[in-house]
């Protein structure tokens, strides 16, 4: 989206933009599964790849050309920086730390953007926003922790949780500190997307085996990630969080892996249970304590 036309957006307009690519990374387990046993960084950098392109093109469709690639050097940092940074801690505190643990803390993101946007001019953070984010974070514990049939925090995995910690203070930071950049057009967050892509492939080269997409399922899965949850939700996230509600956002995003557990349930790679039936309560409940009781 250019930039005169992402000034025409009204407030409730950018936020409903947003809410989409909150649906949209609720797909992000179903697609995944059906990559097959591609790694994690290989994965990462077909799928920003193809996300890339997804806003080159939209932005020598409108007009802006590959000029809009040229930003200054805070402007790359702050999305190469979350979007890198983010998936690099995010694939090594899997790896250090039990998943469900590495997992809850780096799901304490969608709570830091409640918390941080208090910082931002013309923001105000009342006790309702809490409120319903550490409703929504009680769903997502429910959640993961019957998944993995408790959360059992040692020790030894402490590097683990600080991958995961850094995890979600790189996105939340990302994505608050969009606000201060809302003058730079969506269309510069395909540059972060192929920057993205080019730094996960020394990462995959060092630390993983060489395992490509196989057969043209996989591939089409592949393909399907890099349009939907890896291309198109980065550029609505980016317009929801420069002129939406970010509290409003921040909270719902606590919806993505509740709707993706529906989206496993109904597709058979998961069955249904009374922790799912709380978690959406809760979230559900929570978005709706942030939305009426805020607005008063």
């Amino acid at each position: 989206m250019s930039r005169s036309a992402s000034r025409s957006l009204s407030r409730s307009a950018a936020t409903v933009i947003g809410f989409t690519a909150i649906l949209l990374w609720s797909t992000l387990a179903l697609a995944t599964s059906a990559t097959g046993a591609v790694p994690p960084f290989l994965l990462t950098a077909l799928t920003f790849a193809i996300g890339g392109a997804v806003g080159v093109v939209a932005a020598v469709a409108r007009g802006a050309g590959v000029a809009v690639l040229r930003q200054p050097w805070p402007v790359w940092l702050h999305g190469v920086g979350g979007l890198f940074g983010y998936h690099f801690f995010y694939f090594s505190a899997l790896k250090l730390a039990p998943p469900a643990e590495a997992g809850l803390i780096a799901y304490l993101w969608p709570l830091l953007i409640v918390l941080l946007s208090a910082l931002l001019p013309g923001e105000r953070l009342k006790p309702v926003h809490i409120l319903g984010a550490l409703m929504g974070l009680a769903g997502t514990v429910v959640l993961l922790g019957s998944k993995a049939g408790g959360f059992g925090f040692a020790a030894q995995y402490l590097p683990g949780y600080g991958a995961a910690l850094a995890c979600a203070f790189l996105w939340s930071g990302y994505s608050v500190l969009s606000r201060w950049f809302r003058e730079v057009p969506t269309e510069a967050v395909a540059g972060f997307c192929l920057a993205t892509a080019a730094l996960s492939v020394p990462c995959h080269l060092l630390f993983e085996p060489a395992i490509w997409p196989a057969g043209g399922g996989e591939w089409l899965a592949v393909a399907a990630l890099g349009l939907g949850p890896v291309g198109i939700a980065f550029y609505t996230w980016d317009i929801g969080m420069k002129q939406g509600d970010i509290r409003l956002l921040g909270i719902a995003s606590y919806a993505a892996p509740v709707l993706s557990t529906l989206l496993l349930v109904a597709a058979g790679f998961a069955t249904a249970s009374w922790s799912l039936v709380i978690a959406c309560g809760l979230i559900v409940g929570g978005a709706l304590v942030a939305t009426l009781l805020g607005r008063r």
